[in-house]
């Protein structure tokens, strides 16, 4: 890590430690990273593998970027577009959708597909596909469909999935399409896959075994089924070190929403629609009521004009270590609009929103301006990408006042910002003992006691 980074680490630390100071954030912006893709609408990293980002291309199939070369391969790591219908256009909301890998990917070589398929007139597929003979190339040889439901509708089709930090792996659905949910189905906890989050084991069974924590695992629902009440989730995240959710579901006539959810909080939320859209009453349903108490309304809505938007598509919260600043903010943005927002949780449980637009929508280096921006991404160091559908451009969120090559994420236990986790910070760890919601209160509990010393220990060392 450079002595300019470093300092600029411990300078923020030094700032939170001060009270009635306020941060001054550094600059950040976005530039380019690769061109020339058709209709990219996810982009991530296998696990362990920093040197490469995988996209998806919404036809079906799915590019490798060399982040050491700046090259995109000229061929395809998959490729099942005869397999997947939809998605050969802008406006289609089908296609292949999403893409997770295996926590273990480096040794099993799983990874796992969304899409809506040809099989079924659109109906959603599931599956399990492996590396094949080199690490740029799959196969389709022994591919295992985990999961497949019926899609009543073109639209609304949900499409992300990913391993929770439990180990767990998420499944997130559209309430099937039209508009207004016209068969309730994200309100349905029977037999019905669609509006909903799905928790499903996928190491425990062939092709999976439910979780005993599930709120249906014992009868009552559809035993996959750890939340409900979603109209269109586009584009969901685990932070990678805290383990917190963040939901962006997308409304229907008037609102679009975010919502977070800590590590730690159980399934069986239900989060309202078609009773509500964002925090508002939307139509009547047979599973819930207008603003009944058992319902979870998002942390934060904007409403659809031009200053907010039309479609929100989730993000990311930063974990990245070229911009220190930004540590833990949440990043998302509009389709429509191309707006731009970061958000950052506040210990009353509200969302603190800064709009970005300025910032972000307009490239550094001669990469126009933003638009159609249909997913979020983080490669394997935690640093955030923009899929761009229409341009065919991938962007990156990078700081304007530090170098992009920074080395590992800092640690939030390094508090003099010198690399290591040692005697020094313990130092400054005990000056805080005591002190209510001090920058040392590392599990925002407000309180410095031992559990947050138990953390520091944890992460006891030197970086790389």
């Amino acid at each position: 890590m450079s002595i300019r980074r470093r300092f600029a680490i411990a300078a923020t630390a030094a700032v939170l430690a001060s009270p009635g100071l306020a941060q001054a954030q550094s600059s950040i912006g976005t530039r380019v990273v690769t061109t020339g893709l058709v209709r990219p609408i996810f982009v991530t990293h296998a696990p362990g593998d920093e040197s490469r980002l995988f996209i998806i291309e919404k036809q079906g199939r799915i590019r490798i970027f060399n982040l050491e070369t700046g090259s995109l391969n000229s061929d395809w790591f998959l490729d099942i577009d005869p397999l997947v219908t939809g998605g050969t256009s802008t406006s289609s909301e089908q296609g292949l959708l999403g893409l997770a890998f295996h926590p273990d990917y480096q040794n099993n070589g799983y990874f796992y597909v969304y899409y809506t398929s040809v099989s079924g007139s659109g109906d959603t597929q599931v599956v399990r596909y492996q590396r094949g003979a080199d690490d740029d190339h799959a196969t389709t040889s022994g591919a295992l469909t985990i999961m497949s439901f019926n899609q009543p509708y073109s639209n609304h089709n949900g499409g992300y999935i990913s391993f929770g930090p439990d180990g767990m792996f998420y499944i997130f659905t559209g309430d099937g399409g039209a508009a207004g949910d016209p068969g309730d189905r994200a309100q349905d906890v029977t037999n019905q896959q669609l509006g909903k989050i799905l928790r499903i084991d996928v190491d425990g069974g062939t092709p999976y075994a439910i979780p005993a924590d599930n709120p249906f695992a014992s009868g009552g629902g559809d035993p996959e089924i750890w939340a409900w009440g979603l109209r269109n989730p586009w584009r969901s995240s685990f932070d990678r070190e805290t383990g917190d959710l963040w939901i962006a579901d997308v409304g229907q006539n008037a609102r679009e929403e975010v919502n977070f959810v800590p590590a730690g909080t159980g399934g069986g939320r239900n989060y309202g629609w078609r009773c509500m859209e964002g925090q508002s009453c939307y139509t009547a349903s047979s599973g819930c009521s207008c603003n009944a108490a058992n319902l979870t309304d998002p942390q934060f809505q904007y409403l659809h004009n031009s200053s907010g938007g039309y479609s929100i598509t989730g993000g990311y919260a930063y974990r990245g270590c070229a911009m220190p600043d930004f540590q833990g903010h949440y990043f998302f943005a509009d389709y429509v609009t191309s707006n731009f927002w970061s958000a950052v949780p506040q210990k009353n449980g509200s969302l603190q929103v800064t709009s970005r637009t300025s910032q972000l929508r307009i490239a550094q280096n001669g990469g126009g301006t933003q638009s159609a921006i249909t997913s979020f991404g983080e490669d394997a160091k935690g640093e955030i990408y923009i899929c761009n559908q229409n341009s065919g451009r991938i962007y990156k969120i990078i700081p304007l006042d530090l170098p992009e090559d920074c080395g590992p994420p800092p640690s939030p236990y390094d508090l003099n910002g010198d690399g290591c986790v040692d005697g020094g910070d313990i130092g400054i760890f005990v000056t805080q003992w005591g002190v209510p919601n001090s920058f040392a209160d590392f599990n925002g509990d407000g309180q410095t006691d031992s559990s947050d010393l138990g953390l520091m220990l944890g992460g006891w060392g030197c970086q790389g």
